[in-house]
């Protein structure tokens, strides 16, 4: 009894504060990805938002006969990914039979349409830029067209690395191209097709200074932000520059490179995409790059870190990280 009543009094002489440093709990800080956000080799990752998810779309990175599928991967808040395993194949894309390369997807009217290259193409092949269709994201895609949608050499390009941009109008247009070459072609309301310029011509070449592959387009503020990859994909150098322009057509002049290697984090970091949190200035930045400790050519894993502006609404450089982003549910 008397130990019992001594506690009490010396409870009641401690300042309160001593009980509230005792009893508190710091904050548990914010579940973070880490880079890479999944594990294999995967590179030229698309990401998208359908609904409430988050969708990445990456090529399947290997050998170009070993490369005929691709795998998607969907999280709720940019960390917790799932995998859906060859949601598309050369199985079902008959006239494909190696290398498929750098998807990009698009929803439209209940359907999900998935634009790749396959077999790297040169003049005389059969191959070039293909349309899968599947009526869920995660697939199964089916060959859309049974033949590519755009299957010959244009301007220079090669017929790989397509991106689809939906402008504010509605008109949804089809970037591409390699071999240090970029063309802009206007796609049909129903994808069998590309539709003619009001001059005639089918496709524009807009190639700006340093421009190799891996072109892509979003809207901010009016403005149109085109970025594309420069340097040679299997070495360390690899990288994202960007222009800005008042029209999806350009013209397109190079302000400077915004994604690049860190030696003390990765290398060759490169072919990207970009997502905006809707209704938010959150942006993302989803690319691949070659851990440190790996110099195989097709060791390429996927990665995301933060996008930012500054006043005058440029990108500042991208500082890539091991950490990752935060969580962030949609």
């Amino acid at each position: 009894m008397k130990h019992l009543l001594l506690t009490g009094l010396l409870a009641a002489a401690l300042p309160l504060t001593a009980f509230a440093q005792k009893t508190s709990v710091k904050p548990t800080a914010p579940a973070r990805a880490g880079n890479p956000v999944f594990p294999g080799w995967y590179a030229d990752p698309e990401a998208v938002i359908f609904d409430k998810t988050y969708w990445i779309y990456p090529t399947y990175s290997a050998a170009f006969d070993e490369q005929v599928y691709f795998d998607a991967f969907s999280s709720p808040d940019l960390v917790h990914w799932t995998k859906h395993p060859r949601i598309v194949d050369t199985a079902s894309v008959k006239w494909a039979r190696r290398a498929l390369w750098a998807p990009a997807v698009v929803r439209k009217d209940g359907k999900y349409y998935l634009f790749f290259g396959a077999n790297d193409v040169h003049k005389g092949e059969v191959g070039g830029i293909g349309v899968a269709v599947a009526a869920r994201p995660e697939g199964p895609f089916k060959d859309y067209l049974g033949k590519p949608l755009v299957g010959t050499i244009e301007n220079g390009a090669q017929p790989i690395d397509q991106y689809v941009f939906q402008d504010k109008d509605g008109q949804y247009y089809l970037f591409y191209g390699g071999w240090s070459h970029c063309n802009v072609a206007r796609l049909k309301p129903d994808f069998t097709g590309l539709l003619p310029f009001p001059d005639g011509s089918t496709f524009k070449e807009i190639t700006p200074e340093h421009y190799v592959e891996g072109p892509t387009m979003f809207r901010r503020g009016g403005r149109y932000y085109f970025m594309w990859s420069e340097g040679d994909w299997g070495k360390p150098d690899y990288s994202v520059a960007y222009a800005v322009a008042d029209s999806p057509l350009g013209p397109f002049r190079r302000v400077g490179k915004v994604l690049q290697q860190d030696a003390a984090v990765a290398t060759g970091a490169g072919h990207h995409s970009v997502i905006q949190v809707p209704g938010t200035e959150d942006w993302y930045i989803v690319y691949h790059r070659r851990p440190l400790d790996n110099k195989g050519r097709d060791h390429r894993v996927t990665c995301i870190d933060r996008l930012e502006f500054d006043k005058a609404g440029l990108i500042r450089p991208v500082k890539i990280t091991n950490e990752g982003v935060a969580a962030r549910k949609l």
